[in-house]
């Protein structure tokens, strides 16, 4: 019986450990969840989301507890994470709120002697296969939407973060969700493979690297089947000569090293313009030195461990690679007496007058780590920021709020921001171009993505 042990870095204990599921019990869960779910499509949407709302108490309620196992999980400070619970229940309630009107029938307008709507139906059993570093973020995305569109959801959480999904399972069934509607299944690589392929299968949600979208899609390519995918990212921000320094410093700081930098959407390549450039990196050094490197579970402890040694090897490598291309580092590790080669606990870095062709300005590096270059002019900053193989999120830091809007026209990503990063705005679609991925999650388009257009077209005769 094959199993799978997740190992904490915060100490290296096994905090969990799970049986991978049988080629039976798959059979047996998409069978089940296919069956439920054509009842479920007949539920009111009303009804849905008393059964959501219900989930959202039971979850809030087990607040504490979720966010001490996702310290022990993934590293995050304890401190900081009781804001993913929050963050949770703020998406889950906005998309259990615009289900009405996001999935009502669409009136195609009059025409004498007929009637024509168009309906979002359910696409039946949605797969969800989530990523560590926002267990619970991530997953909800697609879970608590696609259940109130009336689908069934299988669930394949990362081995990382297996008590993230234990945990949506429990709530799902202290708020009485109908058995068969969710369920959870730890998989192989290969196993999650031939359930994406498998025909009982009606969209998979994928949040991962690059590389694993790309399989995903292989594994999808026999069927026409729904895949949306949120991938990697190396998102750049332009700090412009009008902006407020002391404004764009911390938050730009704070959107490279929250999560000790393993988000998606953190912030890597910031470009600066000439004039300010001394002073914001000056400034960046300075609030870069305050954070306190330690145990996650001590209170005081502001920046964790990345989630293993072999990821803090990596970015380790990432960063001499950079070096050794011409950037600077800004920090002396051993400022940070808690780095340790051997260990998942890494000091922050900020690499200043990173090429254009280095590590830290071309790849993701999923670590506390930060390029910065000069600019001199917008039309340069926008052809650095899109001179990128991803497209997740874009930031500019200015007083302008039409210079912002002109550049954010120009700049191909996802989501565009004006002094603020690393954030999603439910009432937003989430999404990517480029190697960062395809589809939706999020929003009153984030349905569109888990339900099919059905035309309804009925005449009248007497």
């Amino acid at each position: 019986m094959a199993t799978v042990k997740t190992i904490s870095p915060v100490d290296g204990r096994v905090c969990a450990e799970r049986v991978l599921a049988s080629a039976a019990e798959i059979d047996r869960t998409l069978e089940r969840a296919r069956a439920a779910q054509r009842t479920w499509r007949e539920t009111p949407i009303a009804g849905r989301a008393a059964i959501m709302e219900r989930f959202c108490a039971e979850f809030e309620r087990r607040g504490a507890e979720i966010a001490q196992g996702l310290t022990l999980q993934m590293g995050r400070p304890l401190r900081f994470a009781p804001s993913e619970v929050r963050g949770t229940l703020e998406r889950a309630r906005y998309m259990i709120g615009i289900a009405p009107t996001a999935l009502a029938d669409i009136d195609a307008g009059p025409k004498p002697a007929f009637r024509r709507f168009i309906r979002r139906e359910p696409l039946g059993v949605v797969f969800t296969v989530a990523a560590w570093n926002y267990p619970y973020l991530i997953a909800v995305n697609s879970v608590v939407p696609a259940l109130m569109a009336g689908n069934a959801v299988v669930l394949k959480h990362s081995a990382q973060t297996p008590l993230a999904a234990d945990a949506f399972g429990e709530c799902f069934a202290a708020a009485g969700l109908p058995a068969g509607l969710f369920h959870v299944l730890h998989l192989s690589h290969e196993d999650t493979e031939r359930v994406i392929a498998d025909p009982r299968v009606g969209f998979v949600a994928f949040t991962g690297s690059v590389a694993g979208g790309r399989a995903v899609q292989r594994a999808a390519a026999e069927r026409f089947v729904g895949v949306g995918l949120e991938l990697g990212g190396c998102d750049p921000v332009y700090v412009r000569h009008d902006a407020d320094l002391k404004h764009a410093i911390e938050n730009i700081v704070d959107g490279a090293y929250f999560n000790s930098g393993q988000s998606c959407c953190g912030l890597q390549r910031i470009y600066v313009h000439e004039s300010l450039y001394e002073a914001f990196t000056r400034g960046c050094v300075e609030l870069i030195g305050q954070y306190r490197l330690g145990n996650p579970l001590d209170p005081e402890t502001t920046l964790g461990p990345v989630v293993r040694t072999a990821a803090a090897d990596a970015v380790r490598a990432q960063i001499r690679a950079s070096i050794d291309a011409g950037a600077r580092p800004a920090i002396e590790e051993q400022a940070f007496a808690a780095s340790k080669p051997g260990t998942p606990y890494l000091a922050p870095q900020l690499l200043l007058d990173a090429p254009a062709a280095s590590t830290v300005m071309r790849e993701e590096i999923f670590g506390p780590v930060a390029g910065v270059a000069r600019v001199r002019s917008d039309s340069e900053a926008v052809a650095l920021m899109n001179d990128s193989a991803f497209g997740l999120t874009a930031s500019v830091w200015t007083r302008d709020r039409q210079a912002a809007e002109r550049l954010g026209s120009q700049i191909d990503t996802g989501t565009f921001f004006m002094n603020r990063c690393d954030y999603l705005d439910p009432a937003l679609a989430w999404v990517g171009v480029k190697d960062s991925g395809r589809g939706c999650t999020l929003s009153v388009v984030g349905y569109e993505h888990l339900t099919r257009p059905k035309s309804f077209h009925l005449r009248v005769t007497t």
